[in-house]
């Protein structure tokens, strides 16, 4: 009997070079890792990025407690602490932190006055304020004065990280527990027109100082105080101390 007839087997295509296996793919995929390992380096470097922060607390428990708080922070590095006021202007002068914290209980009446100072000697370094005081016009002075970020101690846990971000970028911070009265003093001393100079000024007549004593605590000339305070009687229409410190005490001046 005939045997049974297998199909033939189909004869082999000749083989074509893929277009995936040419020479300038070749070339792109050698160059793959090069390109790879740039953009890992590229990440490395943004994840490297960091926010240098200096911390001035009187309380070393505090200072601890700060370096704690920010220890978890991947973008925040503290690079020194100190209790001494004395010293504060030539370390931040020497260190050039991003962001200086400073706590206002550090043992000086002049505390806010430095921060101007502390502002002419490293013009570069933000500073935030750190403060048990809950007061609005006392943030207000700090703000004044050159700090661009006001923390309440209180809230600090979750604020400060914050605040240290937002002024390194150069953006005011207040913790937002202090915002609505900030707000609403800011406002009725709009209304008075007055500039922050001027309410500074009129708080420390208030509270007693001569036009030589003021110029001394703002670093102005006795001369410039002296316009300041023919302006302030021409506002508010007051002409005698006694009427000024009513005033300030009904804008809450005097409490901080």
């Amino acid at each position: 009997m005939p045997q049974s007839l297998q199909p033939a087997a189909p004869l082999a295509q000749p083989t074509r070079p893929s277009a995936s296996s040419g020479p300038g793919t070749r070339a792109a995929r050698a160059s793959a890792p090069a390109k790879q390992g740039q953009a890992n380096a590229s990440l490395a470097g943004l994840r490297t990025a960091h926010i240098r922060v200096s911390l001035a607390d009187d309380r070393a428990l505090a200072r601890q407690g700060l370096r704690l708080l920010l220890a978890d922070e991947q973008d925040i590095e503290v690079l020194t602490g100190t209790a001494d006021e004395a010293s504060l202007g030539s370390r931040v002068a020497a260190h050039r932190p991003d962001v200086l914290v400073l706590d206002l209980g550090l043992p000086s009446r002049s505390a806010i006055t430095a921060i101007s100072g502390l502002r002419e000697r490293a013009p570069k370094t933000q500073i935030v304020v750190l403060s048990g005081e809950r007061e609005p016009m006392f943030a207000r002075r700090v703000l004044a004065a050159g700090a661009l970020g006001f923390v309440a101690r209180e809230s600090a846990d979750r604020d400060l990280p914050a605040a240290i971000r937002a002024t390194a970028r150069g953006a005011r911070f207040v913790s937002p527990a202090l915002g609505a009265g900030l707000e609403a003093t800011r406002r009725s001393f709009a209304e008075d027109h007055l500039t922050a100079r001027e309410i500074e000024v009129l708080r420390l007549i208030a509270l007693g100082h001569t036009s030589a004593e003021v110029a001394t605590a703002l670093a102005l000339s006795p001369r410039t105080v002296e316009t300041h305070r023919a302006r302030i009687h021409k506002k508010l229409g007051l002409t005698t101390r006694a009427e000024i410190v009513s005033y300030a005490l009904r804008r809450r001046l005097l409490r901080a």
